[in-house]
């Protein structure tokens, strides 16, 4: 069975403030804490000096046991709570998913 690392990369629209984009970080860590398969959450804004983050500020890296503990957390009513309230402050986001 393999693991599953799930990868979005966040750029927020224009007058988000840090205290909101502190806030949703936040938030997304209590939910991979409470939802069943998810083995590490980690997230931070780019520090990159290539310069390829084509406007995305932030990611996060999401480690899933399988790809079963995904799917749980994809529609898992927190996951949903959390899309919907935050979403709204989200200008674009790119999410890829890899077994390891």
């Amino acid at each position: 069975m393999s693991k599953v690392k799930h990868i979005a990369l966040v750029k927020f629209k224009d007058g988000t403030s840090e205290e909101q984009i502190d806030e949703i970080f936040e938030a997304l860590l209590e939910v991979t804490e409470n939802i069943e398969g998810v083995e590490d959450y980690v997230s931070g804004p780019n520090s990159s000096p290539e310069t390829l983050n084509k406007g995305f500020t932030h990611g996060f890296i999401v480690t899933f046991h399988d790809a079963a503990a995904r799917d749980g957390y994809l529609a898992h009513a927190d996951h949903e709570q959390f899309k919907a309230k935050f979403l709204p402050l989200i200008d674009d986001i790119a999410v890829v998913d890899f077994e390891i």
